[in-house]
C-alpha cells in the first residue's frame, strides 16, 4: 500500500475525456459544499442508512457464510481521493478460487461492464450484484472517510494505472457508493468510457441538490431491479 500521492496545495487542472484518455481542460474551484458540506451530509445520513439496512446485511452475511464458507467480506485496492489507495469492502460473490482462475487483471475487459453471467459467481452472488447488495459493506468505507455516499465509483488501482486514468479529475473527490453512471441509462450499454465522461461532468458541478438527486435515483434503480423492471 505504498502508492500514495500528496496534495500539493495547488488546484490541479480539471480534466475532460478524449477517447478513453483524460486531457487538460480548465481549472476548477471547489465550493463550500464540496469542501465541507459533502462530508457532513455523509455523516448525517450514514447512521440512519446503516440502521435501515442492518437486518438485510446480517441476513446476507449469514447466507454468504453458509454458501461460500469463511470470509464473508473481501477487500480490493481501489483509487481514492487524491490518488490515495484504499481497500474497498464488499460481500463475497465468488468462490475462493477466483484468484487462481484469473491471476491477472484483465484491463481490456474493464472497457465493458462485468457480465452478471460470469461463471465464477454463485447464484447468490449474481443476485447480490444485480441488486447492488454486495456493496453494502462500503458503508464502512464511508464512515472512515475513504468514500462518500455519492461520487465516481472507485476504480481498481491496476486498471486506472494501466489505462492512464490516475490523472483523471474523478480522483479529486472521494469515490462514491453510487453516482451518475450508476443511475444513468448509459450503464446498460456497459461502456465504462461513458462513466469517465459522466464522472467529469459530476465533479464540475458538485452540489447538494445533485447528490440528493442521485441518492433518490439510486433507490429507484435498486427497487426497479428487485421487481425485474
Amino acid at each position: 500500500m505504498g502508492r500514495t500521492r500528496q496534495r500539493s496545495g495547488v488546484e490541479r487542472p480539471d480534466l475532460a475525456v478524449v477517447g478513453d484518455r483524460p486531457s487538460l481542460h480548465v481549472v476548477r474551484s471547489r465550493s463550500f459544499y464540496e469542501r465541507r458540506g459533502k462530508r457532513l451530509l455523509d455523516l448525517a445520513l450514514i447512521g440512519p442508512i446503516a440502521l435501515a439496512v442492518a437486518p438485510v446485511a446480517l441476513l446476507i452475511a449469514l447466507a454468504v457464510r453458509v454458501g461460500l464458507g469463511a470470509g464473508v467480506l473481501y477487500g480490493q485496492d481501489r483509487v481514492g481521493m487524491d490518488v490515495h489507495p484504499f481497500q474497498i469492502r464488499k460481500f463475497r460473490t465468488m468462490r475462493h478460487d477466483r484468484r487462481a482462475r484469473s491471476e491477472a487483471v484483465d484491463v481490456d475487459r474493464r472497457q465493458k461492464h462485468k457480465t452478471v453471467d460470469d461463471p465464477r459467481h454463485t447464484g447468490l452472488g449474481r443476485l447480490l450484484r444485480k441488486l447492488s447488495l454486495d456493496e453494502l459493506p462500503q458503508l464502512l468505507n464511508v464512515l472512515r472517510g475513504e468514500m462518500s455516499l455519492v461520487g465516481p465509483r472507485p476504480e481498481v488501482w491496476e486498471i486506472a494505472e494501466a489505462r492512464g486514468y490516475l490523472a483523471h479529475v474523478r480522483h479529486e473527490v472521494r469515490p462514491g457508493m453510487t453516482g451518475p453512471y450508476q443511475v444513468s441509462d448509459l450503464r446498460r450499454a456497459g461502456d465504462l468510457r461513458d462513466g469517465l465522461r459522466l464522472d467529469a461532468e459530476y465533479v464540475r458541478d458538485i452540489s447538494l441538490a445533485n447528490d440528493l438527486r442521485y441518492l433518490f435515483a439510486t433507490i429507484g434503480v435498486v427497487l426497479g431491479r428487485s421487481t425485474g423492471s
